[in-house]
């Protein structure tokens, strides 16, 4: 299973994470007139330059896409990743 596959939606906490070696990193999110906007995304120190974040924009995504949803991306690892990765653009409603 590659990295952006194991990426989780909790809801309770309202973020998405992605767990690695003891460590998770996580997209904080909330609900916006149907769409869900992605606020703030953080990698810890111990994961930082490893392709962790890029797999939990990834694994972010493509959750967002199975669900049919739009999203607003606020913060601005989410926006860069987005515009790197054009195949994402009809996500952004």
């Amino acid at each position: 299973m590659s990295l952006h596959e194991k990426v989780r939606k909790n809801e309770e906490l309202g973020r998405y994470e992605l767990t690695v070696a003891g460590s998770t990193a996580l997209v904080t999110y909330d609900m916006r007139d149907g769409k869900i906007a992605l606020t703030h995304t953080e990698v810890p120190g111990a994961l930082t330059g490893q392709g962790v974040g890029s797999e939990l924009a990834k694994g972010t995504l493509d959750d967002i896409r199975a669900q049919g949803m739009k999203v607003l991306p606020i913060c601005t690892f989410i926006e860069a990743y987005i515009k790197r990765h054009p195949e994402y653009q009809d996500l952004v409603g």
